[in-house]
């Protein structure tokens, strides 16, 4: 056999090989895909535990690069904010691609359980979801959540058939209320909308995801770097939902990579079971059977 005949059988055979190897690991990848510890929503998984907000952004154009980047697939929609009865303006529906995301609606800046109401009722009609983040705000400044209001639009809502996402505070009897009334999910604040402040009570979270099991519990408000996403998901928050923190990062696009990747870093640590916390040192080497020891 000449040379020039031998080097063509091994690139034969490295090319059969490498086929093999490409066609095995698309098998394992796709394996991989079907036990995928995804999030479940009321009737929809997801694969990506981050939802992510539109606005504050810089432009349209900017919110679509971040989007990208999160990896997140659900986008919350402020209702008020886009112009359902004139659609040939541009809106930031437009750089929304409904093939890739799940609009998930919601009632940002409604004070009252009626106001909250109708605005769900809106966007279920212009088409957008069925879905809804609620928000019923009890106090301009703070933009803390009216409990009484917000209980009485999930009852009404998960009545009327939607799949219903209160933004509440850090309350355990609150949340237990909301579930009877119907959530979907409970979503609690981890500091004032907007602050970037981080999770200001890790206690309350603690007890909540102790106590709450029936529906996925998600951190909402407050989160303003990577860290304090993180920290959400080692404390076993089902996910996150934020905007602020990407919108108004330096970078927004860098930020929105971060928190993708925080979230699933948090997610992996509390599925992975964190060592027992000690006062005091422990080696992490051997200390017997060492060289020059009497051992």
């Amino acid at each position: 056999m000449s040379v020039f005949e031998a080097f063509h059988l091994d690139a034969a055979a490295f090319a059969h090989v490498s086929i093999r190897v490409i066609r095995e690991f698309t098998i394992i990848a796709e394996i991989k895909m079907k036990g995928m510890d995804t999030l479940k929503v009321a009737d929809r998984e997801f694969r990506s535990r981050l939802f992510i907000g539109t606005g504050k952004y810089r432009s349209f154009p900017e919110m679509k690069r971040c989007h990208d980047a999160s990896g997140a697939e659900v986008v919350t929609v402020a209702v008020r904010r886009v112009n359902l009865s004139d659609r040939s303006k541009e809106s930031l529906l437009d750089y929304i691609d409904t093939s890739k995301y799940f609009i998930l609606p919601n009632t940002a800046g409604c004070f009252t359980a009626d106001d909250a109401i109708r605005t769900a009722r809106l966007g279920r009609e212009a088409g957008l979801s069925n879905w809804v983040k609620l928000e019923v705000i009890g106090d301009e400044k703070t933009l803390f959540p009216d409990n009484a209001g917000l209980l009485e639009a999930t009852r009404a809502l998960s009545k009327e058939g939607f799949v219903v996402l209160p933004y509440t505070n850090d309350d355990l009897v609150n949340a237990r209320k909301l579930i009877d009334a119907g959530a979907a999910a409970v979503m609690p604040l981890a500091a004032p909308i907007g602050s970037g402040l981080g999770i200001q009570n890790l206690a309350n979270l603690r007890i909540l995801r102790e106590m709450i099991h029936e529906v996925p519990l998600i951190v909402d408000a407050g989160v303003g770097a990577a860290s304090d996403a993180a920290i959400a998901m080692e404390l076993g928050c089902d996910g996150v939902l934020l905007n602020t923190a990407v919108a108004a990062a330096q970078d927004s696009v860098a930020m929105a990579t971060a928190m993708k990747l925080a979230v699933e870093a948090g997610r992996h640590s509390y599925l992975a079971g964190r060592m027992p916390k000690k006062l005091y040192a422990a080696a992490s080497s051997p200390v017997t059977g060492v060289v020059g020891s009497a051992a």
